[in-house]
């Protein structure tokens, strides 16, 4: 069975992430996603395969500024400690760190650009697209940002 680790930010992108969950069932899976009320509920319901990271927002710059390097660094603790064949991502900033230290490492890394862009690409996207192994859209008109991407259309 094929070791996974999915992981993404919150909110949209978990959501997003979680459409996945079909690819569970056929996985030893993990989920990693930033810590929030809003999502602690993923605990009971995969429980031992969840992990969080520190929940932080470009909005309070100086705070972000500390929790990124934090987040990196438990990134970095988790890859091995986890030790993921495929790292499967819906984004953002949270698991940019995690596509690059799983390509670092040799392992696959494949990325789903959000449902929320139809014509341009996201920050993270720019970032994990030269890396990724296989990299999905799903809006056929991103194929004009992303040429080597696959089309999937969406994943709700």
């Amino acid at each position: 069975m094929k070791k996974v680790l999915f992981i993404s930010s919150t909110g949209g992108h978990l959501n997003e992430l979680l459409q996945l969950k079909t690819l569970f069932e056929e996985t030893d899976f993990t989920i990693i996603t930033e810590k929030t009320k809003s999502n602690l509920y993923l605990q009971d319901r995969y429980p031992n395969r969840v992990h969080y990271l520190v929940h932080g927002s470009k909005e309070h710059l100086l705070a972000y500024c500390i929790k990124f390097p934090y987040n990196v660094l438990k990134s970095f603790y988790l890859f091995f400690k986890i030790s993921p064949q495929y790292v499967i991502s819906t984004g953002a900033h949270t698991a940019v760190p995690m596509c690059y230290i799983a390509k670092l490492f040799h392992r696959k890394v494949i990325y789903l650009e959000t449902y929320a862009n139809i014509h341009t690409k996201s920050l993270s996207g720019k970032l994990v697209y030269p890396i990724a192994d296989l990299f999905l859209v799903q809006w056929e008109s991103m194929l004009e940002c992303y040429p080597n991407a696959k089309y999937v259309g969406g994943v709700y």
